[in-house]
């Protein structure tokens, strides 16, 4: 037997929310990032254990008094650096997922913490391309999708940046054929 749920009598029951969010099937977005997205994750791993060593090491060479606890710091530090770019740019490429529908913006990311965003494209209040240095140099870029909410943003990262550029014009003629009000 179906629960009825009926809107005069107030909120459906716990079970009819449990039965219908049971049976609904989500899928994550499709498309993964660009496989440079790897060697670029660890270029910027790379840049900053070295601005961090490197200012550990000056202090340490520089401020004799600092030794004994400088010393220690940069250590772990350097380890922390090592496992980390050592694992986390090949996990990213393992988990982040991407994909632009006519209807939504979708995001799958996280390397330790996993967080998964759909952004309607009637809430789309600005779409970016966003390239950095390293992502110049990759041929990588970013496509930034804001609306007002504060917490309304995707960032989906190493994208090739001519998929970048075709997204952002697609989503950009989106929403200005969209009917919402992008708040």
């Amino acid at each position: 037997m179906r629960d009825q749920v009926s809107t005069a009598t107030g909120p459906p029951p716990p079970s009819a929310i449990a039965s219908r969010t049971s049976a609904a099937h989500i899928r994550g977005p499709r498309h993964r990032v660009d496989r440079r997205a790897v060697l670029w994750w660890t270029l910027r791993m790379l840049v900053g254990a070295g601005v961090t060593l490197g200012a550990l090491g000056l202090t340490y060479w520089l401020w004799e008094a600092s030794r004994p606890w400088v010393g220690p710091v940069a250590l772990v530090a350097a380890a922390g650096f090592l496992v980390t770019t050592a694992v986390m740019p090949a996990w990213r490429y393992h988990v982040h997922r991407w994909e632009c529908t006519e209807h939504a913006v979708y995001e799958l990311k996280g390397w330790l913490v996993r967080e998964w965003r759909i952004i309607p494209v009637s809430r789309i209040q600005s779409v970016d391309m966003v390239r950095g240095p390293l992502q110049l140099m990759l041929g990588l870029g970013t496509l930034r999708v804001v609306t007002a909410s504060p917490e309304g943003r995707i960032k989906i990262v190493g994208l090739d940046a001519d998929v970048v550029a075709k997204e952002a014009a697609v989503l950009t003629e989106l929403t200005q054929t969209s009917a919402g009000d992008a708040t």
